[in-house]
Order: structure tokens, then sequence, then C-alpha cells
């Protein structure tokens, strides 16, 4: 007689349960960011400074969580529409108006999404059909090679490199589109490496993209963190409205990381088939954090010019830090981050960083995790206290002077 522990003993999966994952799912890597951050964070050594997760490392302004605060004992906890609230998406349709020169319908074609990385999820899932390929400038944020494999879909990473300023050029370009090719994405200013594009630069790429009737998600998230000229948005150019998808958010220029709030403006089409799938997924982006960002569109620019000029700041001192301590480093026009050659060391960027936090106490990210190029250096975000950043800068010194 067979028992009922015996019963549920013969129940149990033959295999492994990996083998009830989706090969899809099998096949991506976790994040190499959020490893030496979780590296960071499960470690009790309070001594360790951080330069690796990309977040401000301002709170989010009072006036912004206070709005949100009202709204919670007004007793505003509803969904709202699945797009957003109405409301919210008039005033991202004026703030992109006003700074970047840009015309959105906002009942069609704006759409509040889960941060910026839900835009980015559901664009490329909205768009690729299994086997097309998304055209991915490397180094890059490691998510949209992930996201297109799950979708089925094909990431091709095009490199780029220092002596171009890690920019995209349209002969890279040219030569990575196959018969396959429909998407490309575009980050700029750069996470990692803080490049950025200027119109002149955007140009070519356009006339390419034209040219080979493709599709362009714009990850513009660090749009207002240029110190240079004025951020060029990419659908602001002759022809590229109608086949660009902007994707942006709060969470970078506002300080509002953790309330995941993110847009994307494009086609009615094209931001009508991404709204079926938030519709199918999360709904509508938290009530709360919409009430918050549209305070921060209303009333928040003197707040977040505050901001970038403390990170434009910093940008210089830890730039200016690198090559004085022996390390070549382009100088980043945009986002918060440095992303320093360490070559010269003979490490690869893994021995480096791994090397790094064990000996001197200091964690960044090895430039290899973000795609093709990346080998042989390091990214550091600059989005840190002055004497952190002048303690680490120290660190890496002396970490450097032992490897000679």
């Amino acid at each position: 007689m067979i028992t009922n522990e015996e019963k549920l003993e013969t129940s149990k999966p033959k295999g492994g349960m990996q083998d009830y994952l989706a090969a899809s799912a099998r096949a991506i890597p976790p994040s190499g960011i959020r490893r030496f951050f979780d590296l960071v964070s499960a470690s009790k050594d309070s001594s360790i400074i951080s330069l690796g997760v990309g977040e401000p490392d301002f709170v989010t302004p009072w006036r912004f969580r206070d709005a949100a605060v009202y709204s919670l004992e007004k007793g505003k906890t509803q969904y709202t529409a699945n797009a957003g609230m109405p409301e919210l998406r008039e005033a991202i349709g004026e703030y992109l108006h006003d700074r970047f020169h840009l015309t959105y319908n906002p009942a069609d074609e704006v759409l509040v999404t889960v941060g910026g990385s839900e835009a980015i999820d559901l664009a490329i899932r909205a768009l690729l059909e299994p086997g097309d390929e998304l055209l991915i400038p490397e180094p890059t944020y490691i998510p949209y090679n992930p996201i297109a494999t799950l979708g089925g879909g094909v990431a091709v990473g095009i490199e780029t490199f220092a002596k171009d300023q890690f920019k995209l050029t349209a002969e890279s370009l040219r030569a990575a589109i196959t018969p396959r090719s429909k998407l490309l994405i575009l980050c700029y200013p750069s996470n990692p490496t803080g490049a950025v594009m200027t119109y002149e630069d955007l140009l070519p790429i356009a006339k390419v993209v034209e040219e080979h009737d493709l599709i362009v998600i714009s990850d513009e998230i660090y749009a207002e963190l240029s110190y240079g000229e004025r951020h060029v948005s990419f659908a602001s150019l002759p022809g590229m409205k109608d086949r660009t998808i902007v994707v942006s958010g709060f969470s970078k220029a506002f300080a509002m990381t953790g309330w995941r709030m993110g847009y994307a403006c494009g086609h009615p089409d094209l931001i009508g088939a991404m709204l079926k799938i938030h519709q199918y997924t999360v709904m509508c982006a938290p009530i709360m954090g919409q009430v918050a960002a549209l305070e921060a569109l209303k009333n928040g620019m003197e707040d977040m010019h505050r901001m970038i000029e403390s990170y434009n700041q910093r940008r210089r001192l830890v730039v200016q830090g690198f090559r004085e301590i022996g390390l070549e480093c382009h100088e980043p026009q945009g986002a918060f981050y440095a992303f320093p050659s360490i070559q010269s060391t003979g490490l690869s960027s893994e021995e480096f960083s791994q090397r790094l936090v064990q000996e001197v106490k200091v964690a960044a990210v090895p430039g290899h995790v973000f795609g093709r190029g990346g080998e042989g250096f390091i990214r550091c975000s600059y989005a840190t206290s002055v004497s952190q950043l002048t303690e680490a800068l120290e660190r890496i010194g002396g970490f450097l002077n032992k490897l000679r």
C-alpha cells in the first residue's frame, strides 16, 4: 500500500526546477550592476564607498513628496486611467514642447508608465517579432539586450569607441543592418559613458534610419543632465517624429527613482499597442507617484536645476581626479557617470573591480557588463557627495600605486 508520504514523494518534479523555466529566462544573465550593488548592501563594512548604482543622492524634493502626502490625505488611492492621469499627460506634453521642441497629443500620444524601464519593455515587446533585430550602440544600459531576448528578438550590439567619444556613427550603424533589422535604440546622454550626441551627430543617423525604414526607441531619461549644449531629442529631427518612441521619466533629473514614474511618447499606433500591453500587466502607474510627478513638472524646475549644477561640479572633480591619478577618462557631457579606462593596469574590468572593492573598499561596475567596447573600463557614478568622491579617488590612486 502506498502511503500519503510516498504519493507526495512521487509527485515531485523528476528533473530540477530549472527544467520548468522558459529557455529565454534561463538565457538572460543577472544584472551585473545589481551584483555589485548587492555586494555592498550585504556587507556590514560601512567603510565601503559605492560608485556603482546610478541613483541621485538627493532626497526627492519636499514639495513633490508633500503633494503625494496631501493626495493620500484627500483619499486619492484609486486607479487612474490606464494611460495615466489626463492632467499629468498634458503636463508632460507641455514640458516636452517647452524644453525639447516636441509636440504630442496627450490624449493618444503620451503614456505614463512604471518607470522608464517599463516604457522600454513595452516598446520592444510591442514592436519585435521573433527573429527581428534590435540594434544597440554599446557600451549601454544593460536591460535592452535581455528584454529583446525575452521577446524572441535578437539583440545586435554596435561597438562605439572612446576615440569617438562613444558616439554612434552612421558608418557603424549601416554596417550592422541586416534584412531582419527593425529597431534601433539610442541612449543619449549615455549610461554608462556620459556621451551625448548633438544635432549634427544625429542627422547622419536619421538618414540611415530613414533609408532602412527603422523604428527608433530614444531613451532620454538623462536629457536634462546635459552639461554643454541643450539636449537634442531624436524625435525633433526632420522626419523622425513618427518613427521614434521617446522614453523618459522622473527618476534622474527629479530624484524620484523609487517612485517608478516614467513615460513614452510617439505615434498613436505605437503608443496604442504599448497601452494594450500596459493594461494587461500593470493596469496603471501608482496614483501617488503620478501626483508627485505632476508637481515636479509644475513647480520643480528650480529644484531640478539646483541638483544638476551640483552634478556638474562633481563631474569636473571626478574627471580631473581620474586623470591626476593616471587613468585616461574621456569627459562625459551628460548623465552622472565617468567611464575611465583601466587598460593601463593590465587587469580585466572584472578583476579590477573585484580587487578594488576587496582591497580599498570602493565599489565600481566593470565595463564589460555594458556590452561591446566596455571591457577595459569601469563605470563610476558621481551622484554621491564630494567628500565621498574625494576619498574614493584617493583610495583608487593608492590601489593603482600598488599595481605599478
